[in-house]
């Protein structure tokens, strides 16, 4: 489990060095992505599938996010982006073509549906943060 911490700390940081952050938010960062992976992993150790456990986690990143953007006075794609990155199916999709390739459609097909239904769970969630924060601030007003 540390050894997945720290290596999350490092590929968000790297992700986000990559997407031209600024210095000043790098461990911010570093931070979100971190906490979102642990959030995940905890998640899904506790019996709950991959999906609902990328929707929740999703979400509270972005919830994060929203904390960090008024704290530090940066926009919120700067911790998101960084915080989903470790979400992101990339073993999926990959698994996915690769059984298209070899012609073994089932598989693919069901890859296929659980990349799809992983992005769209990283999506909604993200969504479902936004518009609670809207919320709020409206009720503020």
């Amino acid at each position: 489990m540390i050894s997945q911490i720290l290596t999350n700390f490092i590929v968000s940081g790297a992700f986000a060095i990559i997407f031209n952050v600024p210095i000043k938010s790098l461990l911010q960062c570093c931070f979100v992505g971190m906490v979102g992976r642990v959030s995940f992993v905890l998640l899904v150790s506790n019996k709950l599938d991959t999906i609902p456990a990328t929707l929740i986690t999703a979400f509270f990143i972005a919830v994060i996010s929203h904390l960090f953007s008024k704290i530090y006075k940066t926009p919120i794609i700067i911790f998101t982006i960084s915080g989903i990155i470790p979400l992101v199916p990339g073993g999926l999709a990959y698994d996915a073509t690769r059984y298209f390739v070899e012609d073994h459609y089932n598989l693919a097909i069901r890859y296929t549906a659980k990349a799809l239904l992983t992005s769209g769970a990283i999506a909604v969630g993200l969504v479902l943060s936004e518009a609670l924060t809207q919320i709020l601030k409206v009720r503020k007003v």
